[in-house]
C-alpha cells in the first residue's frame, strides 16, 4: 500500500534543507597550503646532479627548446645549458672517422649533403650557389653546421634528390627504415665518445635515467634523428666494459 505524502510536507521538508545547507561547514584548503606538482618541487634521484632539472625561466627561452624541469620521472633533458650538452650533436667535440677529421656531428650529418668533387652531380646541376665545401662543413658546429645543412637542403630540393653521399655512394637520406645514413650516424658518434673522454664520462653519468632530447622534434622522426637513442645503445655498451 502506497501512502500519498501531502505536498504541504515535501515542501515543508526542502525549506528546511536548503535552509540548513548554507550554514553546513564543509572542511576548506586554502591555497597556499594545496598540494602541487610543480617542476621545482619535484625529487630527483641523489646519484645525480640537482642541477640537470633547475627550472630555467620559459619567458626568453627559444621556442625549439624542451627546458631541464619538462623532464617526467627518470628522465633527464640533455640541456645545453649544462655538461649534458656535450651529448650533443652540436657540441664542439672533434673526431676523426675513417680518417678525416670532424669538429662535431652535426658538421659531419651536414657534410653529407655537399659535393664530393667535381664530377658530383649537385656540383654540375645548373643555377646552384653552394656557400661552403664539404670539408668546410665538416669542421662547423652548433647552430652554424645546422644553417650550412639548410642552404644544403634548399639545393637538394631544386635539384629534386633526397640522398646524400659518403665515399662516393649515394645514400637515402630519410628512409623508412634504419639504413646507411642511421649506420654512419651511429658509427661516428661512437667516435665521438670513444674519443672524448669528458663525453664518455658525463655520458656514463647518466646511468639509467631516460635520455631525452632538449628540442622539439617532428613526430616519430627517422632513427639517425634520434640521437638520445643511440646514445643510450652506447651507454649500455659502455656500461657493460665496467
Amino acid at each position: 500500500m502506497h501512502l500519498a505524502v501531502p505536498r504541504f510536507v515535501v515542501l515543508g521538508i526542502l525549506g528546511l534543507v536548503l535552509g540548513i545547507v548554507p550554514f553546513i561547514q564543509f572542511p576548506t584548503t586554502s591555497s597556499s597550503e594545496r598540494p602541487t606538482c610543480s617542476p621545482q618541487q619535484l625529487s630527483h634521484d641523489s646519484r645525480y646532479p640537482a642541477h640537470w632539472w633547475a627550472p630555467v625561466a620559459k619567458e626568453g627561452a627559444p621556442s625549439w627548446e624542451i627546458l631541464p624541469q619538462e623532464a617526467g620521472p627518470g628522465e633527464v633533458i640533455l640541456s645545453k645549458r649544462n655538461e649534458l650538452g656535450l651529448l650533443s650533436n652540436f657540441s664542439a667535440t672533434p673526431f676523426t672517422f675513417k680518417g678525416k677529421h670532424y669538429a662535431s656531428i652535426e658538421g659531419f650529418w651536414q657534410m653529407m649533403k655537399y659535393s664530393e668533387g667535381p664530377n658530383d652531380p649537385r656540383v654540375k646541376f645548373p643555377g646552384l650557389e653552394w656557400k661552403y665545401t664539404r670539408e668546410q662543413v665538416g669542421e662547423l658546429t652548433s647552430f652554424e653546421a645546422k644553417n650550412a645543412g639548410t642552404l644544403a637542403d634548399q639545393n637538394m630540393k631544386k635539384m629534386g634528390i633526397t640522398w646524400v653521399s659518403f665515399e662516393g655512394q649515394q645514400i637515402e637520406y630519410r628512409p623508412a627504415a634504419p639504413g646507411e645514413h642511421y649506420r654512419l650516424i651511429v658509427a661516428a658518434t661512437c667516435e665521438k665518445v670513444r674519443q672524448n673522454a669528458e663525453v664518455r664520462k658525463v655520458l656514463l653519468a647518466t646511468g639509467d635515467l631516460i635520455l631525452k632530447p632538449d628540442h622539439h622534434q617532428e613526430p616519430n622522426p627517422p632513427p639517425a634523428w634520434r640521437y638520445y637513442e643511440i646514445l643510450t645503445q652506447i651507454r649500455t655498451e659502455l656500461q657493460k666494459q665496467q
